[in-house]
């Protein structure tokens, strides 16, 4: 496989080290210093992409890679607003679009558990329901892309919750996130339910950035010669 790594920070080189011991090829590296050269001629050396840049620069390189025809992996955060639009480009180019707020295998599982988690709680009202995480200081988002997830799957499924804020204080109806940077933190999340008598809680804490970048391989070879908009679910199969 021919790689294209856009954004060549911590997670870009962690990509890097596992394609080439798996025996693939990068044919370009994109970070602050060379952006001049993501042109379309460099790009489609690529069988795909990967991006992990920053939410501002984000949607311009999916753009470019939907015009050239090579499917792109993305775990940029902060920009989903403006999700619909990019779908629609997509769609228009006929690109292969992979997203995920997280690659990490474990945390995966850790949304599937916490949608079937929410399904029990709904008819359990006496439970009010929180929610943290913390991340290295060089995030720039709050809360975190995966919070995001984890809290909108739980909205879905609790009638009585209808929206989250990134504050401890809140409404009944809301989901409180409290963020916190920290260095040298790769990425925790934790939700917890609390009643009177008990508490239970549901708790990823990743150890470094080799299960992210693990993932986000695995999705790169997954992705060469598809097209459409794809995710972990797709991936995995849950």
């Amino acid at each position: 496989m021919k790689l294209a790594i856009i954004g060549y920070g911590k997670m870009g080189k962690a990509i890097e080290s596992l394609a080439m011991a798996a025996g693939h090829e990068i044919v370009l590296r994109i970070d602050e210093d060379n952006a001049d050269t993501l042109t379309e001629q460099n790009l489609k050396k690529a069988d795909v992409s990967v991006e992990f840049t920053r939410p501002e620069t984000a949607i311009e390189h999916l753009l470019l890679c939907f015009r050239c025809g090579v499917p792109v992996v993305s775990g940029t955060t902060g920009w989903l607003d403006d999700l619909p639009n990019v779908l629609k480009e997509r769609q228009r180019q006929q690109g292969g679009f992979f997203y995920a707020s997280n690659f990490s295998i474990g945390v995966n599982i850790t949304f599937a558990v916490n949608r079937m988690l929410a399904r029990l709680m709904q008819d359990q009202p006496n439970y009010d329901i929180a929610m943290e995480e913390i991340h290295h200081t060089q995030k720039l988002d709050a809360p975190s892309g995966t919070a995001i997830t984890l809290a909108e799957d739980i909205v879905r499924e609790i009638e009585r919750k209808t929206t989250w804020v990134n504050k401890s204080e809140h409404e009944p109806g809301e989901i409180p996130i409290v963020s916190q940077r920290i260095e040298g933190i790769p990425g925790t999340h934790e939700i917890r339910y609390s009643s009177e008598v008990d508490t239970i809680t549901l708790r990823h804490e990743a150890h470094s950035r080799a299960g992210f970048a693990r993932g986000a391989l695995k999705a790169a070879e997954w992705m060469v010669g598809k097209r459409g908009y794809f995710g972990m679910s797709d991936l995995l199969g849950f």
